[in-house]
């Protein structure tokens, strides 16, 4: 855990515990000045004592019957102090309620404020939101999501996911990576952010895809892909195979038929050191299958299948150049 999250998890946890205090119908002036004291010491303390705040109003939304259920409901419980045990129970109560599409969503009200996600060289993890939305993460990817009243927002800062969006209408999903935003209801969709663009291919359902050029946004169909340039202009749509794109969920690499720049590049996605390319072969087209985890392999097979060596260079990188 960072400095900032420690920082954060302390903040969180004091103005929960003021929120219980200052609904003790026994608690003194004393206590009430200390609140105000610590209210007013950092910018922080407001912020987070103003989300409970509109938590607990949202109880008022809740018909009494179905309020009495979900605080009778078995919530996790949390390593705060038992006068907070009603409390948790009631603000779970009305985060759960989000009246937006008929959807029912059962949030932990003191986490809010988003949940980050990463993974290393060579690891692939599955994560369930608060929404019930699924993201399969590739190797070296890193997101944040942030949950809000009109929109579910998750940033792809860098890597590669497959998003399986829990529909909700009201609130639309997005995810901003790179140049590219995404924007979807519900569906299936993977989302690759590289160093300069961003790429997106539609599994099911519909999304749409803007850049930071400000240009209206493309509509995609399942079947669909498009690539989001460094600038924010968003390409033609394209129809892709899915299944190629995708199978790195199964640990796999598949080429069919693509330049060998392109291999490199994919391959350089699961290598400690870069696997770079010769101009003079770059444009030469590749077809085959691969282990994600062993791509050695793919580089001891390259000669037998192309005019083309590998070499090792000073850095500890690969190249590939003409035999």
């Amino acid at each position: 855990m960072t400095q900032a999250d420690s920082t954060h998890r302390k903040v969180r946890d004091e103005a929960a515990q003021w929120f219980s205090r200052n609904r003790d119908p026994e608690q003194g002036n004393d206590e009430r000045r200390q609140f105000e004291a610590w209210l007013a010491a950092d910018a922080s303390h407001r912020s987070e004592y103003g989300l409970l705040e509109r938590m607990w109003s949202a109880v008022d939304l809740i018909p009494e019957q179905r309020l009495r259920e979900l605080c009778t409901a078995e919530v996790r419980t949390l390593p705060v102090p038992s006068r907070r045990r009603f409390l948790q129970g009631a603000l779970a109560a009305a985060a759960s309620v989000v009246l937006a599409g008929g959807a029912t969503y059962l949030f932990d009200p003191f986490s809010l404020r988003g949940e980050s996600y990463a993974t290393q060289l060579g690891e692939r993890r599955q994560v369930t939101l608060a929404d019930g939305s699924t993201l399969d993460l590739n190797g070296r990817t890193r997101i944040t999501v942030v949950y809000s009243a009109d929109r579910r927002l998750v940033r792809l800062e860098a890597g590669e996911a497959m998003f399986s969006v829990t529909p909700d209408k009201a609130r639309p999903f997005v995810v901003e990576a790179g140049p590219g935003r995404i924007t979807v209801t519900g569906t299936r969709f993977n989302v690759r952010r590289d160093v300069e663009d961003a790429r997106v291919a539609v599994e099911s359902g519909r999304v749409l895809v803007a850049g930071e050029r400000g240009e209206a946004s493309r509509p995609l169909l399942a079947g669909d892909g498009v690539r989001v340039a460094a600038d924010g202009g968003v390409g033609p749509v394209q129809r892709i195979d899915i299944a190629s794109i995708t199978a790195w969920r199964q640990g796999k690499l598949i080429f069919n038929d693509v330049p060998l720049a392109e291999v490199a590049q994919e391959v350089s996605r699961y290598r400690e050191q870069p696997l770079r390319v010769a101009e003079e072969v770059a444009n030469l087209r590749f077809s085959s299958v691969f282990r994600a985890d062993d791509t050695n392999a793919l580089l001891t097979a390259l000669p037998r299948i192309l005019p083309v060596k590998v070499r090792i260079l000073p850095d500890g990188s690969s190249e590939i150049i003409p035999f």
